[in-house]
């Protein structure tokens, strides 16, 4: 391959936003002082984590996540070939790049994986039960965490208790609290996440190695069907749905307004009960964010109830044509069952069979929590972290640092620091604070910059890319392979206009398009539509009992779009890089979940 995408050092600033870098911390930028090195790899838009530009503090979360995950593969389990991976930011899109480990070290380096990671999987449920205890207190913790406006006088209290803390301190400790728990579940999120991985991709080697002929997606469904806690928000959902017609409150719901079936369901017992019975649900399984859970601007179920109810409503009203809204596990477990065993039988050996079973094994037991982590950081904790911060946002709104509480959002994490010092000093002298003539400005002109980032569309990579992409997570999640790079180079050859991509689940069906760019489109969705998006969220999950099929832009064998999909028994195609630029509402297309080819039907 000759072809290269751009250098990031040819990438233009968008007009309007050309001191876009001022945005971010200096370490996630391209830059001169780094330009050999970011020059001489290949990097990926990561479009299924983050299709937009980034407001500056939710780029703060980045670059405590990758650093979590590359620890734990570069100085913690000692992944054998991969260190982990490196990440900018180019115009407020995120870019990620493989770190490989030094091929001579990697003989070394599988001795130290084997017997650090063997420690996990022979004691993985033991190690996960704890794991769900820490993520559970620290979540805890962030909710505790008291963030209140700075008083005009102490309360006598402090003088009679002695606390020797103030309000000020305990603003500056609440930050300090909150960086600290962001830090902290990130580093939770990845002492699992690469081994759960490692583990599915050994037991995919093997089976590409016994059955050289086999197809991804088979190897994929005899994982399916297993019982995930991201589930559980679609799950209650469901119960709701069953509960209210059970009760005989389901009439409530005909007015598609949430003010309006409240108040119906307040006059009643039953309705009071259904009320109660919702609240027991949204804590914690509400907390789950429309997006991918990394922009603070996307929905929360348990901040914005019209979203779980509009989907209770599509529920109650299947329930009332009749129709089955439970998981196919059934039909998913049968499938599952005889794809293993009809593999099984072509292995020669018992010796191959017990290696086998013991790989499909571990994978089962770790694929729980390849899902269930998302649910847990990306949306429960992150959904926290969002309203901690709204909080502090309030504390400025009050002394008019700035204007609205999501300004917070256009501040760097360090400068979050720097303003509640300016705020706590002016409190306690008292003097004027610079803030309110310093920030308002300030984010007005970065308000504007993420928009203007918004405007250009991203190079889909930056760089040379290899001759062939092997590095097995780049493919299994973001569906980055040899054919999507020469896809984006425009190499690949599709006379017909057909769409290839990754075999994310299976079914061949037929059907009119519906092209979303957001969640907030979600609810155009109509019954038997093919759904066309740059990705899914796991909070889309209740729709995907109304569409027909999925078709993304990003993610691989491993996305959460292809993950559920399988879980709901519709046919997917991921990772077909033009899917939302080459198909329109209305187009009538066919899916084909078993090849990865999507075709526009005239």
């Amino acid at each position: 391959m000759t072809e290269r995408f751009p250098s990031p050092f040819e990438v233009p600033s968008p007009e309007g936003a050309s001191d876009w870098t001022s945005l971010y911390p200096y370490g996630l930028v391209f830059s001169e002082d780094r330009k050999d090195y970011e020059d001489s790899v290949f990097w990926f838009q990561d479009g299924m984590h983050w299709p937009d530009p980034l407001p500056p503090w939710d780029a703060s979360i980045i670059d405590l996540a990758f650093g979590a995950l590359s620890q734990y593969n570069s100085r913690v389990f000692i992944v054998p070939p991969a260190n982990g991976l490196s990440v900018r930011l180019l115009n407020g899109y995120v870019y990620l790049s493989p770190v490989p480990a030094d091929p001579a070290d990697i003989e070394k380096r599988a001795g130290m994986f084997m017997e650090r990671a063997g420690y996990y999987f022979m004691n993985w449920n033991d190690l996960y039960d704890k794991w769900m205890l820490k993520v559970r207190a620290l979540v805890g913790r962030l909710e505790a965490i008291e963030i209140e406006p700075l008083p005009d006088f102490e309360d006598f209290s402090v003088v009679q208790e002695g606390h020797g803390k103030t309000s000020g301190f305990d603003l500056y400790k609440a930050y300090n609290d909150l960086l600290t728990a962001v830090a902290e579940i990130w580093n939770y999120h990845f002492e699992f996440l690469n081994l759960g991985y490692a583990a599915y991709l050994d037991f995919f080697g093997f089976c590409k190695t016994a059955w050289p002929n086999i197809p991804d997606l088979a190897i994929a469904k005899m994982v399916a069907g297993v019982e995930v806690d991201l589930f559980r928000p679609d799950e209650e959902l469901k119960r709701l749905a069953r509960l209210a017609k059970e009760s005989g409150v389901a009439d409530a719901f005909g007015s598609g307004d949430v003010e309006t079936t409240c108040e119906t369901l307040k006059g009643s017992e039953a309705g009071r009960a259904w009320i109660a019975s919702f609240e027991e649900s949204a804590e914690p399984w509400f907390n789950f964010s429309t997006g991918s859970g990394f922009y603070h601007k996307d929905k929360i179920w348990i901040e914005n109830v019209e979203v779980p109810f509009d989907f209770i409503k599509n529920y109650i009203d299947k329930l009332n044509k009749g129709e089955d809204i439970a998981r196919p596990l059934e039909a998913i477990h049968a499938e599952r069952d005889r794809i293993v065993a009809e593999y099984t039988e072509l292995l020669a050996s018992d010796e191959d069979r017990e290696a086998f079973q013991g790989k499909l094994g571990l994978a089962r037991v770790v694929f729980p929590y390849v899902e269930n982590h998302n649910f847990y950081v990306e949306h429960w904790t992150h959904s926290v972290i969002w309203r901690k911060m709204r909080a502090i946002g309030s504390v400025f709104v009050k002394e008019s640092f700035i204007e609205q509480p999501d300004d917070i959002f256009y501040m760097h994490r360090g400068e979050v620091h720097d303003a509640i010092t300016d705020l706590y000093t002016s409190w306690a002298a008292p003097e004027p604070a610079r803030g309110p003539k310093y920030w308002p400005p300030i984010i007005k002109q970065r308000r504007a910059m993420v928009e203007a980032c918004k405007k250009q569309k991203p190079p889909p990579a930056l760089g040379t890319p290899p001759e062939v992409i092997t590095e097995p997570f780049t493919v299994m999640l973001w569906g980055v392979t040899s054919e999507s790079v020469d896809g984006w180079l425009g190499a690949a050859d599709n006379a017909d206009g057909s769409l290839k991509g990754m075999s994310a689940s299976p079914g061949v069906v037929e059907g009119v398009a519906r092209v979303i760019f957001s969640p907030d489109q979600i609810a155009e969705v109509q019954e038997g539509e093919i759904l066309v998006a740059p990705l899914t969220a796991p909070s889309w999950a209740p729709i995907f009992g109304k569409i027909a099929a999925t078709v993304t832009d990003t993610g691989g064998m491993m996305s959460h779009a292809a993950i559920v999909c399988r879980e709901y028994g519709l046919p997917a195609v991921t990772g077909t890089s033009f899917a939302t630029s080459t198909i329109s509402t209305g187009d009538r297309i066919r899916v084909d979940g078993n090849t990865g080819v999507v075709t526009k039907i005239d």
